[in-house]
């Protein structure tokens, strides 16, 4: 059977979180495609994929310089010649050899647009996530029902699309820098166009690091500069979509029933930027 899909993987080092991602993939039981753009990984990434020991079809292309990762996922998903595309982190593990075809499922709906792993069901006006409402399929311990649940946005660790729908939305916004906010931006790119974003229940490990906070722990100034890059970005993409915002898919019901607890504790609100 052809591949329906696409994986689109940025990687700079870290060879060995790449390395137990795709070991992980070995079993997957709905054929796929690799495309990999190298942001100029030293660290014997590139020596990897030149000897690639995986059967997947392999696309991959070594940039040389460590830039945007939008940018990158950009080139990278425009390689893509499947009917689908899925951006997916390199330091995450897959432990179920159907969470691809997971992933794919709700696009037997007209309405489904993207699908993923973690997401939230509402964002406030000021573009940050109500962590209450958070569904994941983290493996410690999975909070999204089976099969799914819709979400107003998801997170970038997985996301997977029809290409022409990426390509219709434009691709993904670089105007927001090197790494944040661009999964809100295409989640509600995607429900402007009358789309549905959903999580699906595929267990999965998220190692973290891989992609952009290895330094933190050594150099605080870099981590100081990646909050203010944070905050910048989400106040972009709440100017950007004041016009959707605030945005809350759970039912009317659910919705009333937590203003009026809210109105009789007094309780506050909590938000994350997401």
């Amino acid at each position: 059977m052809s591949a329906r899909v696409t994986l689109v993987m940025s990687v700079f080092n870290q060879l060995e979180l790449t390395r137990a991602c795709l070991e992980s993939l070995r079993v997957t039981t709905e054929p796929f495609r690799l495309v990999v753009i190298d942001n100029g990984s030293t660290d014997g990434t590139r020596e990897f994929f030149e000897r690639f020991p995986y059967p997947f079809p392999l696309d991959y292309d070594y940039y040389g310089v460590n830039t945007s990762v939008i940018a990158s996922l950009n080139r990278a998903w425009r390689r893509v010649e499947t009917e689908f595309l899925c951006l997916l982190h390199n330091d995450t593990e897959m432990l179920e050899p159907t969470w691809l075809a997971r992933l794919l499922s709700p696009f037997t709906a007209a309405h489904a647009g993207l699908t993923g792993l973690y997401g939230v069901k509402r964002v406030r006006r000021d573009g940050k996530y109500v962590g209450r409402t958070i569904v994941h399929s983290l493996a410690d311990g999975p909070t999204v029902r089976a099969p799914s649940e819709e979400v107003a946005v998801l997170d970038s660790v997985c996301l997977l699309l029809p290409r022409g729908l990426m390509e219709a939305v434009g691709g993904l916004d670089e105007g927001y820098g090197f790494y944040h906010c661009y999964d809100k931006d295409l989640s509600l790119a995607v429900r402007e166009r009358g789309r549905r974003c959903y999580v699906v229940r595929a267990p999965f490990h998220h190692r973290g690091g891989g992609t952009r906070t290895s330094d933190f722990a050594k150099r605080r100034d870099v981590e100081r500069r990646d909050l203010g890059d944070r905050r910048a970005a989400n106040a972009r993409f709440a100017a950007k979509f004041r016009h959707r915002l605030p945005c809350d898919v759970r039912p009317l019901g659910e919705r009333l029933r937590e203003w009026v607890s809210a109105k009789v504790t007094g309780g506050g609100r909590t938000g994350r930027d997401g």
